[in-house]
C-alpha cells in the first residue's frame, strides 16, 4: 500500500484529533449547514406545474411548446410506478426517521416529500441501467441544501437509492434484454451495490454521532463491559475499528434482508431439532461398533473419543455452523444463538453468548440493551474485571485451534477463532473482501478492549514485549502485552497476529499470505479503494484517486466526454459535497484546499456531463457549488451550445441557473445570473472567425450573424420562477437589460441594414418578436427600478420597432417592384400594378410618420448626452468592421490598408479641429479575425458635444467621421468602399484612458445621419416609381420642405454624394411629371 503523506501520519493520534472525524451527538434538529440557501428549487416538472396551479408564463412560444413538451411526456410513461425500496438497516435509518418524524418538521417532511415526487421513479426508468440515479441524487441534494434534511441523513439516502436502483436493475430486467446487455445490467447493479457500501461507510465514519455514556447508566463498582464501552468512546483508533466491524455488519446484515425478499427465506430457517444427530442415534441404537463414530452423542463426545458422527450428521453439522457463521458476521449474535436452540444444540448457544446472554459488544447501544443488571458485576465482584470474560475467551481459542488439529469443520473452527481474536484459524474462511477486513477488525478491535481491562490486574502483568507482527512491526504500536501463561493473557503468536494500526490492517489484505486471493484482488477493486482511504482518513489521496478515475486523457480535446464511468463521477461529486459540509470547520488545511480544487474540477466534470445527457435541470444544484469563475465559465458555455435548441431545453437551463444561484452579485466568491447574462451577452457580440472569398456577399453574411446576435436576448426574455424571492424585481431588471442590449442590437443592425435589397434584416425582427410578449404586461415594476435610463430605453425601442416597420414596407415594396421587373410591362395585371401602388404609398406614408414627429424627433439624443465631469474626460468610438466593395465583396485589410484609412479619417475633419478635439485615430487588423478591422476614435469631450446638451443631435464629431466611412464617402480613399459594422461602442473615458460610462448619444447621433437620410432617399425613389406609373400621389414637395426645414435639422446629416442622389431623384420625377402632362395635353388635342 502507498505511504501515508507526510501530513498525515498513523501512529500520531493527536494529529489526528484536530479533524476528528467523530462528532458529538447534536439534537436534532432541520438547520442544516446550507440553511442559507434558497427554498424549495429543483423541479423539472415545474416548467408547466407548481403545486396544483397551472404557472402562468409570459411567453406564448415557449407556454406552446411546454404544453406540447407535458403531453409527450404524458404518452411515454408508464402506468405503474416501482416497486417499493427495500428497507435499510434500522441502526442508520433511526437518525433519518426520528428527524422526519419529529412534530416540528412536518412541514419540511411535506417539502421533502414533494421534492422527492419530482422524479417519476417507474419500472422502467430505473432499469435503464442507473440513469435514474442522476436525477434521484439530484433531488435528494436539492433537499439538503435548502435544509429539508441533516447531511448525515443525505448520505443514508444516497445508500438506501444506490440499493433501491440495484434492486430494480437486478431483478426487474429479466429476460427483458439479451445476453450482453443483461451483463452489463447487472454489472451495473453490482457496481451500485458497491457505491451503496462506500456510502454507508462514508456515513459510519463522518455521519455517525459519536454516543456518550451518560450517568443513569453508570454502574458502581464499575463492570468490564461498561469499561469496555468508555474505552471505546475515548480511544480513537478503537473507535475506528468499531465504525469498520458496525458498517461491515450492516452491508452483511443488508444481504440478509435481500435474500429474505427475494427468496422468501434467509439463514437460519430450520425445522426444529434439525442440529441434533439423529443417524448417529439409530446407529448406536443398532449396537454397531465403529471406532470412528462416537459411542455418545454429547457435543463433547468427538473431541473426548476422538471419533466424530456419521457423515450425515456431520454435513447438517456443517449446514447449521455456515448459517450461524453467516449471522455471526452480519452481527446478529441473538439469531445465532436462538438457531442454536431451535436446531436442539442449546450447549452451542452457552458457547456463543455466555453469562446468561448479556452482551458484551463495546457500544452505548449494547449498554442499553443491558440495562443496570447486576448479573455481571456479582461475578466481577467475586473474580475479578474480566477474569471469567477472559476465560471463556481462552476456551474458545482452545476450542478453535482443536478443532484445527482434528481438521474438524472450517465454519466451527472460524466461529469460535471469531471470538477469540484468532486470525490464523479465521481469515482462511473469509473468501471476500469484506469479510476478511471485517475479521481484521473485529479481532484487532477485542484485542485492544482486552489489553485495555488487563490494566485492572496489575500484580499479573510483566513487562515483557512479544515478537513482531507479519510486517515487521512492533504489536499493536508498542503497547505492553501478556505473558503467556495465565488466564489473563493472550497467546504471543494471536497478539502479533493484529495490525499495528490501520494502514498496516489494509496492508494485510493487500499481501498477507493467510489471506485469500480473491481478498487481495478485490483490493484493487474502486470501491474497495475508495473504502480503504476513507478508513485511513486520507481524504486528500482520495481526491485525487477519483479524479484519476474520471478526467479525460491528455489528448482529449472534448473536455464534455470523460472516458469514466457515469456513476463514478456521479458519486465522485456527491462524496465531494458531502465532505466540504461534513469537513469544514474539522479538515485541515491541505484537505480544505484539495476539497476546493480537485472538487471543484469534479464537480465541473460532472455538471458537463449532466449537461451532455441533456439533464439541464440538473446541472445548477451543482454549478452553483463551483468557485465563482468556473461557475460562470460553465454556464456561459453550457448556454452557448444551446442557443439554437428548442425553448423547452433553453428554459431548462434558464431555470436551473436562476433557481439555484442569487440574482445580483452579493458575494464575490459564489457567481451571480447577472455575471453570467453579463458574459454571454459580451461575447455574442464578439465577432466570429469564419472563411471568406471574394465573391462573398457581406451584406448576406452580417445579415445572418444578426440572427445569432439576437437569439441570445431570449434567455433575457424568459419568465423567472415565481418562487424566487423578489420575482417582480428580478422579472423587471431582466426586461430592462433586454431592451438596453437590444437598442445596443438595433443600432448595429440598423447600420449593416441600409443596403437596398428585398431581404430583412432577420435579427432586428427577432428581436422585436422576442420583446413583443414581455411588453405587454404591465410595466409598474419596470418603471419602479429608479433607473435614469429606464424611460429612455423604453422610448428608443418603440423607435426602432416604428424604423423597422418603415423598413420592412420599404422592403416590401422593393420585392413587389423586382418581382414585376421579370414581366415585360404590358403583361402586368391591374391587380399587380395596384398592388406595387399600395405598397409604394403604405411605404411613403409610414415613412413620413417617422420623419415628421412633432416634439420627439426620431431617435434624438438630447436628454441622454447629460454628463458633467469635474476632470477632463475624453470621447471613445470602438468599432469592428469589415472593408466592402460596391460589389458587395469582402476585402482582406493589409498594413497598408489600415494606414490609408487612417489617413482618411483624419482627413474628414480640419486640421483645427484635429488639433481642438486632440483628435486621435487608430486602425488595425483584428487579431481575432484578418479580414476585419478595429477602428478606435478619440477625442476631448467639450461643451455640446460631450459635455452637457448635445442640442445638435447628431452624434457629434466622431460620429461624422464614422458616418463617412460608412457611407463610403471618405476623402483620399478608395471610392465607394464602405465599413460593414459587426460591433460598435461609444464610452467616456478619462486622461488614462479608462473606459468610464457609455456615450449612447454617439452611436445614436450616427444612426440619425445614416438612417435618416436612407429613409429619405428611399421615399424618393419611391416616388420615382410611382411617378414613372403616372400615379398622381407625390409627396416629394414634402420631402423637399422637410430636408430644407432648418427645424428639423435633417439637411446636416445629408453627404454631398446622399445630397446629389436626392436632387437626382427629384429630377426624375419632375421628368416624368412632365412626360405625364405632355402625354395628357397631346391626348386633349
Amino acid at each position: 500500500m502507498d505511504a501515508s503523506p507526510s501530513y498525515f501520519d498513523p501512529e500520531n493520534l493527536s494529529s489526528r484529533e484536530q479533524y476528528r472525524r467523530y462528532r458529538k451527538r447534536q439534537p436534532t434538529s432541520s438547520i442544516s449547514p446550507l440553511l442559507g440557501n434558497s427554498v424549495s428549487k429543483f423541479s423539472e416538472a415545474r416548467l408547466l406545474y407548481e403545486g396544483n396551479n397551472i404557472q402562468r408564463r409570459q411567453n406564448a412560444a415557449l407556454l406552446l411548446e411546454e404544453i406540447k413538451q407535458e403531453v409527450d411526456n404524458f404518452d411515454g410513461d408508464g402506468p405503474e410506478g416501482i416497486a417499493s425500496k427495500a428497507a435499510g438497516s434500522a441502526k442508520r435509518l433511526a437518525t433519518a426517521d426520528g428527524y422526519a418524524a419529529s412534530g416540528g418538521l412536518e412541514s419540511g417532511r411535506t417539502m421533502a416529500n414533494q421534492s422527492l415526487k419530482l422524479c417519476k421513479l417507474e419500472e422502467d426508468v430505473l432499469a435503464d441501467g442507473g440513469e435514474s440515479t442522476f436525477s434521484l441524487f439530484a433531488s435528494l441534494l436539492d433537499s439538503a441544501l435548502q435544509g429539508l434534511m441533516p447531511i448525515p441523513d443525505l448520505i443514508l439516502r444516497f445508500e438506501n437509492t444506490c440499493r433501491t436502483v440495484s434492486e430494480s436493475i437486478r431483478y426487474g430486467t429479466t429476460g427483458r434484454h439479451r445476453v450482453v446487455e443483461d451483463r452489463f445490467m447487472q454489472q451495473t447493479a453490482r457496481l451500485l451495490l458497491d457505491e451503496a457500501a462506500s456510502w454507508s461507510l462514508l456515513w459510519y465514519l463522518f455521519g455517525k454521532a459519536n454516543e456518550e455514556i451518560t450517568e443513569d447508566m453508570i454502574l458502581s463498582p464499575t463492570t468490564s463491559h461498561q469499561e469496555a464501552c468508555q474505552f471505546v468512546s475515548t480511544d480513537h483508533t478503537a473507535q475506528l475499528c468499531l465504525r469498520v466491524v458496525l458498517w461491515l455488519e450492516g452491508l452483511a446484515s443488508e444481504t440478509l434482508e435481500l435474500e429474505k425478499k427475494v427468496r422468501g427465506s434467509r439463514v437460519g430457517s430450520y425445522l426444529p431439532s434439525s442440529g441434533v444427530w439423529h443417524h448417529t442415534q439409530r446407529f448406536l441404537k443398532k449396537k454397531n461398533d465403529d471406532p470412528a463414530i462416537v459411542r455418545h452423542v454429547d457435543f463433547d463426545a468427538p473431541t473426548r473419543e476422538f471419533a466424530h458422527q456419521l457423515s450425515d450428521d456431520k454435513k447438517q453439522d456443517e449446514l447449521l455452523l455456515e448459517d450461524i457463521w453467516t449471522l455471526l458476521r452480519s452481527g446478529r449474535l441473538e439469531e445465532a444463538c436462538e438457531l442454536c436452540r431451535s436446531a436442539g444444540q442449546p450447549w452451542r448457544a452457552a458457547s456463543l453468548c455466555p453469562f446468561g446472554g448479556f452482551d458484551h459488544f463495546p457500544t452505548i447501544e449494547a449498554m442499553h440493551k443491558n440495562g443496570k443488571s447486576r448479573t455481571l458485576q456479582a461475578i466481577e465482584l467475586e473474580s475479578g474485571i474480566g477474569r471469567q470474560w477472559r476465560l471463556w475467551k481462552w476456551a474458545s481459542y482452545c476450542t478453535s485451534e482443536k478443532i484445527a488439529e482434528q481438521d474438524g469443520g472450517k465454519y466451527e473452527m472460524a466461529v469460535y477463532a471469531a471470538q477469540c481474536s484468532n486470525l490464523k484459524r479465521l481469515l482462511p474462511i473469509c473468501t471476500d473482501w469484506e469479510s476478511a477486513c471485517w475479521a481484521m477488525a473485529k479481532s484487532w478491535l477485542d484485542v485492544q478492549v482486552d489489553l485495555e481491562l488487563a490494566n485492572f490486574h496489575p500484580s499479573r502483568l510483566e513487562n515483557k514485549h512479544y515478537g513482531d507482527d507479519v510486517n515487521g512491526s512492533s504489536v499493536l504500536g508498542g503497547r505492553t502485552s501478556l505473558p503467556s501463561a495465565g488466564p489473563e493473557c493472550w497467546p504471543a503468536h494471536v497478539l502479533d497476529q493484529q495490525p499495528r494500526d490501520i494502514s498496516a490492517l489494509l496492508q494485510k489484505l493487500h499481501s498477507d499470505e493467510i489471506v485469500h486471493e480473491t481478498v487481495s484482488r478485490a483490493c484493487k477493486e474502486q470501491h474497495r479503494q475508495i473504502e480503504m482511504k476513507l478508513m485511513v482518513g486520507d481524504i486528500a489521496h482520495l481526491l485525487d484517486l477519483l479524479w484519476s478515475w474520471i478526467s479525460p486523457s491528455e489528448d482529449d480535446e472534448n473536455f464534455i466526454r470523460p472516458h469514466g464511468d457515469p456513476q463514478m463521477i456521479r458519486f465522485g461529486a456527491h462524496v465531494v459535497l458531502v465532505l466540504r459540509y461534513l469537513l469544514d470547520d474539522d479538515v485541515k488545511d491541505a484537505f480544505r484546499e484539495k476539497l476546493t480544487t480537485v472538487g471543484d474540477l469534479i464537480l465541473h466534470m460532472y455538471s458537463m456531463f449532466l449537461f451532455s445527457k441533456q439533464h439541464e435541470e440538473l446541472v445548477g444544484v451543482y454549478a452553483s457549488q463551483l468557485a465563482r469563475h468556473l461557475c460562470i465559465d460553465l454556464f456561459v458555455h453550457m448556454m452557448e451550445l444551446r442557443l439554437n435548441d428548442s425553448l423547452h431545453v433553453k428554459y431548462k437551463l434558464f431555470l436551473s441557473a436562476m433557481e439555484y444561484l442569487p440574482f445580483s452579485s452579493g458575494n464575490e466568491s459564489k457567481a451571480s445570473f447577472e455575471d453570467i447574462i453579463e458574459r454571454v451577452l459580451a461575447r455574442s457580440r464578439e465577432i466570429k472567425v469564419g472563411k471568406y472569398e471574394k465573391s462573398t456577399d457581406v451584406a448576406e453574411q452580417h445579415r445572418l450573424q444578426s440572427l445569432q446576435k439576437a437569439t441570445v436576448v431570449q434567455w433575457l426574455c424568459f419568465t423567472p420562477p415565481s418562487t424566487i424571492n423578489d420575482f417582480e424585481i428580478i422579472n423587471a431588471k431582466l426586461l430592462m437589460r433586454a431592451l438596453m442590449h437590444s437598442n445596443t442590437l438595433f443600432r448595429e443592425f440598423a447600420l449593416i441594414s441600409l443596403w437596398r435589397v428585398p431581404k430583412m434584416p432577420i435579427g432586428a425582427h427577432m428581436l422585436l418578436s422576442f420583446l413583443a410578449e414581455p411588453l405587454k404586461q404591465p410595466k409598474d415594476s419596470l418603471l419602479s427600478l429608479n433607473e435614469q435610463d429606464v424611460s429612455d430605453n423604453l422610448l428608443e425601442f418603440e423607435d426602432w420597432r416604428e424604423f423597422y416597420s418603415c423598413d420592412a414596407t420599404y422592403r416590401n415594396w422593393l420585392k413587389i417592384e423586382l418581382e414585376n421587373a421579370t414581366v415585360p410591362a404590358g403583361e402586368l395585371s391591374f391587380e399587380e400594378r395596384d398592388r406595387s401602388t399600395a405598397a409604394a404609398r403604405e411605404t411613403l406614408n409610414s415613412s413620413f410618420s417617422l420623419l415628421s414627429r412633432d416634439g420627439s424627433p426620431w431617435l434624438s439624443a438630447v436628454h441622454s448626452s447629460l454628463y458633467d465631469s469635474i476632470e477632463q474626460s475624453y470621447l471613445e468610438l470602438h468599432a469592428t468592421a469589415m472593408l466592402c466593395l460596391p460589389s458587395g465583396e469582402c476585402m482582406c485589410p493589409d498594413a497598408t490598408l489600415c494606414t490609408a484609412l487612417t489617413s482618411a479619417l483624419y482627413s474628414s475633419v480640419s486640421e483645427e479641429v484635429v488639433l481642438r478635439r486632440q483628435l486621435m485615430v487608430n486602425v488595425a487588423i483584428s487579431s481575432r479575425d484578418n479580414y476585419c478591422i478595429e477602428v478606435a476614435l478619440r477625442c476631448l469631450a467639450i461643451d455640446g458635444d460631450g459635455l452637457g446638451l448635445h442640442e445638435a443631435n447628431d452624434g457629434g464629431v466622431l460620429a461624422f467621421i464614422m458616418a463617412a466611412g460608412f457611407k463610403g464617402e471618405l476623402n483620399r480613399f478608395q471610392t465607394g468602399v464602405t465599413m460593414e459594422i459587426s460591433r460598435l461602442d461609444a464610452w467616456y473615458s478619462d486622461a488614462g484612458g479608462s473606459l468610464e460610462i457609455p456615450a449612447t448619444y454617439i452611436v445614436r447621433g450616427l444612426c440619425r445621419r445614416c438612417c435618416l437620410p436612407e429613409i429619405i432617399l428611399r421615399c424618393m425613389q419611391v416616388s420615382v416609381s410611382l411617378a414613372e406609373s403616372g400615379d398622381a400621389f407625390d409627396r416629394r414637395n414634402e420631402l423637399i420642405e422637410l430636408v430644407a426645414s432648418s427645424d428639423s435639422g435633417l439637411l446636416q446629416l445629408f453627404s454631398q454624394q446622399q445630397l446629389q442622389e436626392f436632387l437626382l431623384f427629384e429630377r426624375e420625377c419632375t421628368l416624368f411629371k412632365m412626360e405625364l402632362q405632355e402625354e395628357l395635353f397631346m391626348s386633349d388635342v
